[in-house]
């Protein structure tokens, strides 16, 4: 459950041009062209960023699963995005990872390119089975070494993934920034936070706009390429609206995060939380942290979608998250044969 409750509709009329004088005699002196409204904000395609895209079609059902790709070696780093979000939402990160590990970031049920049968249906076991339906798809029954990586809602599913022991070669799970306690607490508030969004959009560069500027995001580069495939045309209104109906999912929201602390420290394998600044920990999670069960690490200067707003970094603790738990392409390898860049300086 994504969204920024102090988002405010933008002008229509937001432009960065400015007049010319009416005569070439005129005393002020023109300012340097600068990029207007539309082209800061206009949409950027995936192939930025990703090597391929592809549909992953589940056997015995309609459900036809969109997935972007990246990488040719190492371990896999499979990306699960947050409510309201795509898979789109790493696109940059994966453009830093893939010179170390594959990465596959997949459009969860109702959201992006994705096409299922019931695109309401978002339980927690829904989705995970999905998660590891696809994955079957893409490797079969020898898929290597995975790491999952879950933002907000798809940490939730992550960690489900993990708890069902549905993946074998599971060898990583990466949580980004949702807490149980603080997201249980939180769910009162997300119908009012979701009917104050601006719910209709011109064209897609506004829709790009709002993001960036009502604060949801904070990287203007990442919203390019992330908010298109959030959004779908609506005919009958002549504009741009949600894809994913996220308000009318409610009744599995409870589900998401109710039980996550225990299931996420229960998970025998390498832990790593990321958290966008001081987020509380709850009792169980703080006592897990104190018995080194997991490492955790507070980015700063960051929103919700840390992974959007700081891509670099986020690209870094991940490549780090696996160096220093030695996972290669088929699980631990022996110490020192996988590195991760060094920072230039």
């Amino acid at each position: 459950m994504d969204s920024s409750s102090n988002l405010n509709p933008l002008r229509e009329d937001i432009s960065d041009e400015e007049p010319a004088p009416a005569s070439v005699f005129a005393t002020r002196p023109l300012r340097p062209p600068s990029t207007s409204s539309s082209e800061k904000y206009s949409p950027v395609e995936w192939t930025s960023y990703f090597d391929k895209e592809d549909d992953v079609s589940i056997p015995g059902s309609n459900d036809v699963f969109h997935v972007y790709m990246a990488g040719t070696e190492g371990p896999v780093v499979f990306c699960l995005h947050g409510g309201g979000f795509s898979g789109l939402s790493f696109s940059i990160v994966a453009s830093k990872i893939k010179e170390k590990a594959r990465v596959v970031a997949m459009d969860l049920r109702g959201h992006g390119k994705s096409v299922s049968e019931d695109e309401l249906d978002l339980s927690l076991e829904t989705m995970s089975k999905d998660v590891v339906a696809v994955i079957k798809e893409l490797y079969g029954d020898s898929p290597p070494a995975i790491v999952l990586v879950g933002h907000s809602m798809g940490g939730s599913v992550a960690v489900q993934v993990a708890a069902n022991k549905a993946l074998p070669s599971l060898a990583g799970l990466v949580v980004v920034d949702v807490v149980e306690g603080t997201a249980v607490a939180s769910l009162i508030h997300m119908q009012k936070i979701l009917s104050n969004r601006m719910q209709h959009f011109p064209s897609i560069q506004k829709a790009i706009e709002y993001s960036v500027r009502g604060g949801s995001l904070r990287n203007i580069d990442s919203a390019r390429v992330s908010i298109p495939t959030t959004l779908k045309y609506d005919d009958s209104k002549h504009c741009y609206t949600y894809r994913t109906r996220l308000e009318q999912t409610e009744q599995y929201w409870k589900g998401w995060y109710e039980g996550l602390s225990e299931k996420f420290l229960s998970s025998p394998v390498p832990k790593l939380l990321l958290l966008a600044g001081t987020d509380r920990l709850d009792r169980t999670l703080t006592i897990g942290q104190m018995q080194g069960k997991f490492q955790m690490i507070v980015v700063k200067h960051t929103g919700h979608a840390i992974q959007e707003d700081v891509p670099e970094e986020f690209a870094n603790l991940v490549v780090n998250f696996i160096s220093r738990n030695r996972i290669g392409p088929h699980g631990v390898e022996i110490p020192g044969t996988w590195k991760p860049s060094q920072p230039k300086t």
